[in-house]
């Protein structure tokens, strides 16, 4: 699935947008990729989309350190957990995106997602939410994706 997602963001990072499901599974198929992961990959693109403003708050205020629940901690490693917490603390990503990242990253049922793979949900997420993307981010959260295996 990672392979689509960093498909979806180099084919349509420009357009702004992705296509609907059904012709984005059509040129899924066309470009190469299996029924099953095109099915899995569709499914926790929805659940992204349903990540829009009105499902969440425009900030969350607060003065203390996250603490992962148990099932995070499951399936978030501790080097992405790590990154997420910096990328908050160095004001790359607000509290409210945390948490989108976090639950897309659950959603993967995946244990210890590894850094490279947290990386391309939070760029997925941001892209997402239609925000103008700092180059620099771009750059740092795709780097170790292009030398790394994403199976």
């Amino acid at each position: 699935m990672f392979e689509i997602l960093m498909y979806l963001f180099e084919s349509y990072f420009d357009a702004g947008s992705y296509p609907e499901p059904d012709k984005l599974s059509r040129k899924l198929s066309a470009a190469g990729f299996e029924g099953d992961d095109i099915s899995e990959a569709l499914t926790w693109l929805s659940a992204l989309q349903e990540q829009n403003p009105a499902n969440y708050p425009d900030h969350l205020e607060h003065s203390g350190q996250r603490h992962f629940a148990e099932l995070e901690l499951q399936f978030i490693g501790d080097e992405a957990r790590q990154f997420l917490m910096f990328s908050e603390q160095q004001k790359l990503i607000s509290a409210v995106e945390r948490e989108m990242i976090i639950d897309r990253s659950v959603a993967l049922k995946q244990e210890q997602l590894a850094l490279d793979k947290l990386k391309l949900i939070m760029l997925m997420v941001l892209w997402n939410r239609h925000q103008e993307l700092d180059p620099l981010l771009i750059e740092e959260l795709l780097t170790p994706l292009h030398s790394a295996q994403l199976h």
